[in-house]
């Protein structure tokens, strides 16, 4: 049991940082858009990477360093366009949150979007005040964007390939008990940050919040960007 603490304890410590992945699952549990997509991917793409790097590809990485230069250099241009696209929408505004008047559930939409009107009534039920407005992210784009968030960012073969895999290859025969922590870590943290960001959603109603947010992810994307292409460039 101490190996699958000792991996639940340094996965947690790995993956509980502002990155550019957990910025994306955060924004999709507050406009509850594909959550649970967006949490399996992210938590399969986390069992996968540690499996191979308990399994030794941490190895073949280190063996092979132009594979994280090149994951480097296409998750910077990645992220410096995604954080472009959420200053531009900081920029724009018009997105917010509807709230339903009966049930107080959160909807993504737009601040001047009309509102779709009362579903229905009936005896001993309220009637719902508010409905979803605006439109939906569709499920493809959403799946493209989580896995270049996750496959194109050079620190998750360094950290969770590289590193993870080096500590576990001391736990000797008790090696797989320490991967099962750390992928305990991440399905725990995942399902936590993609489900348990819903409760944001009573100080995200305004559009003003929404363009707050959007433009804390553009600095954080462009800032994630500048910083995996520094050490190329050598400054």
């Amino acid at each position: 049991m101490l190996s699958v603490f000792s991996g639940l304890g340094l996965g947690l410590s790995l993956i509980i940082a502002i990155g550019a992945q957990n910025v994306f699952v955060l924004r999709q549990g507050i406009r509850r858009e594909h959550v649970v997509a967006v949490v399996v991917i992210c938590a399969v793409s986390d069992a996968l990477l540690i499996a191979a790097g308990v399994a030794g590809l941490g190895f073949v990485i280190s063996a092979a360093p132009w594979l994280v230069a090149v994951a480097r250099w296409a998750g910077a241009l990645f992220l410096l366009t995604y954080g472009l696209l959420a200053a531009r929408r900081a920029w724009r505004g018009g997105e917010g949150l509807r709230v339903d008047a009966a049930e107080g559930d959160a909807h993504p939409g737009f601040a001047d979007a009309r509102a779709a009107g009362p579903a229905s009534t009936g005896t001993g039920t309220r009637t719902r005040a508010a409905t979803r407005t605006g439109t939906r992210t569709g499920l493809a784009p959403v799946i493209l964007t989580v896995l270049a968030l996750t496959w194109l960012n050079p620190h998750v073969y360094l950290d969770t390939v590289l590193m993870l895999g080096s500590i576990a290859a001391t736990h000797g025969e008790q090696r797989w008990l320490f991967a099962a922590g750390a992928i305990t870590a991440s399905v725990l943290w995942f399902t936590a940050l993609g489900f348990g960001a819903r409760y944001l959603g009573r100080w995200l109603r305004t559009e003003r919040s929404w363009r707050i947010l959007d433009a804390l992810i553009a600095v954080v994307m462009i800032a994630l960007a500048v910083s995996l292409a520094l050490p190329v460039i050598g400054v």
